[in-house]
């Protein structure tokens, strides 16, 4: 079953923002960061890695990333197990298992997208998500107080966010071949309601991001 189809009907309608609001990766991000008990000081572990990486992609974009080069990046609080507790095969509570775990068709096209075999690769795809909540938030203030939206105003709404994002964050925005932020990915495949598949959905906002660069 689609995890769209259980969805409000996305046509504009008051419940968009709703929806937008408990997305797979949104209910993520609150049990983590919103959490008051351990999985909140991971969280705040997660985010000292997130700037870290980001950091570094900032001030020498192209240069090779490795856990060595991270966890300096991260001192005085990086160490070698808390990156592998942030990031790889046996991280806790990562991005990727929240879509495994909701389980429905389009949470699992997402899973497989994002799916990664390298811990460098994982951390950045989270860091993207952690970097653009910001302006993803605001977003979905400005869509729930401006009344009615078409899909199509509602997606431009999507790439706008998008694009303020990637000016902010251009080095950021750039690695892993202009990836968008897999929360995004799941905003448009939300608003598509059931009609595009994640394949085509990262597609096009990577190629959003390429023209903005």
């Amino acid at each position: 079953m689609s995890m769209t189809t259980l969805a409000p009907p996305l046509t504009g309608s008051p419940d968009f923002g709703k929806a937008l609001r408990d997305t797979v990766v949104s209910r993520w991000h609150k049990r983590l960061s919103a959490n008051p008990t351990a999985k909140r000081s991971h969280w705040r572990t997660k985010t000292v890695y997130f700037r870290a990486v980001a950091s570094l992609v900032a001030a020498a974009p192209g240069a090779p990333l490795t856990w060595k080069s991270i966890v300096e990046a991260a001192a005085p609080n990086g160490s070698r197990s808390t990156f592998y507790e942030v990031a790889g095969a046996h991280a806790r509570h990562p991005m990727i298992d929240a879509f495994i775990d909701d389980g429905r068709t389009d949470s699992i096209q997402l899973a497989l997208h994002y799916r990664r075999t390298d811990a460098v690769a994982q951390l950045l795809d989270e860091a993207k998500v952690w970097s653009y909540w910001t302006h993803r938030e605001r977003m979905l203030d400005a869509v729930g107080t401006a009344g009615p939206l078409s899909p199509l105003a509602l997606e431009a709404e999507v790439c706008e966010s998008l694009s303020k994002w990637s000016r902010a964050n251009p080095q950021l925005a750039a690695t892993l071949g202009h990836t968008p932020p897999a929360c995004a990915v799941e905003d448009l495949m939300l608003i598509r309601n059931g009609k595009m598949a994640a394949v085509r959905a990262a597609s096009q906002l990577t190629e959003h991001l390429r023209r903005a660069a």
